[in-house]
């Protein structure tokens, strides 16, 4: 027996069964489906439609201030409202929008609120009528309406389990109308007594104007579907100064408004 051909005949045994498996892996390999990545799994650009509602829960006012003119000295005079209550806290808004790509998107808003407004205060001056040495108390009560127009941009963060969070912030401007303004006015005394005279009440003309308004937000929204998203938002407004209302010798001025909201809204994709 010639032991070299049959230790060749085995080496070439064993290569042969060896080699089947990693060549039916090969084949199976080759034949393998192709996995394509589609425009939902790396996100996409495109149009969006958004609407939200608010709720500003604590709006501040800064410090609202009324000027008069004092008929006895021929001076004008001004002063602060210390205690001042903000109203009817909801807001609405709709907006269109463009996803440029998986992180930055910006839109363009119009929102509509409304609220009433009741202050007091005292100055350090005589009413009307009222003797110098006297001051004088104030109950100032309105409504407003606004209707703001913002430019938004925002960057997305990342999205996880369908949650993506994200920051933004905006610019625009808010057309704030005030209706007309109830101010009641009493003598308080002070270096001297007040003459008795009842309180007095008239009506001052609202006025209206356009405010330079800038806003921060920080929120988080759900892939409800592929196109469709629950937005739900922390915003925080700032709107200028202004005038407020007027009269023949009474002026009033609001120190704008500092919105803080809770917006909860949603996003429809139209690609």
């Amino acid at each position: 027996m010639n032991w070299r051909h049959i230790f060749l005949n085995a080496s070439a045994l064993a290569l042969l069964f060896a080699g089947g498996p990693a060549m039916a892996a090969d084949d199976q390999l080759l034949d393998a489906p192709e996995v394509t990545i589609s425009a939902a799994t790396t996100g996409a650009s495109g149009f969006y439609l958004r609407g939200d509602l608010g709720y500003a829960g604590w709006t501040g006012e800064g410090t609202p201030s009324l000027r008069a003119f004092d008929t006895i000295a021929g001076t004008s005079d001004t002063a602060s409202f210390d205690d001042t209550r903000f109203g009817k806290p909801f807001s609405g808004s709709l907006g269109v929008g463009y996803q440029f790509n998986d992180m930055v998107r910006a839109d363009l808003t119009g929102e509509y609120f409304g609220g009433d407004y009741d202050a007091s205060g005292q100055a350090d001056f005589a009413c009307a009528g009222e003797a110098i040495g006297t001051n004088c108390s104030g109950d100032a009560r309105a409504d407003y309406r606004a209707i703001g127009l913002m430019a938004n941009a925002y960057v997305d963060i990342g999205t996880v389990a369908g949650f993506t969070p994200y920051l933004g912030a905006g610019l625009g401007v808010t057309r704030l109308d005030w209706s007309d303004v109830s101010l009641t006015t009493e003598c308080v005394p002070g270096a001297v007594a007040c003459s008795g005279a009842a309180a007095a009440t008239q009506s001052l003309n609202g006025d209206s104007s356009w405010r330079f308004t800038y806003a921060l937000m920080a929120g988080v929204s759900y892939d409800v579907t592929q196109r469709l998203k629950f937005d739900l938002n922390y915003r925080y407004s700032q709107i200028d100064d202004g005038d407020m209302f007027g009269g023949t010798d009474i002026e009033g001025f609001d120190d704008g408004l500092s919105r803080h909201e809770i917006r909860a809204g949603l996003r429809l994709s139209l690609w």
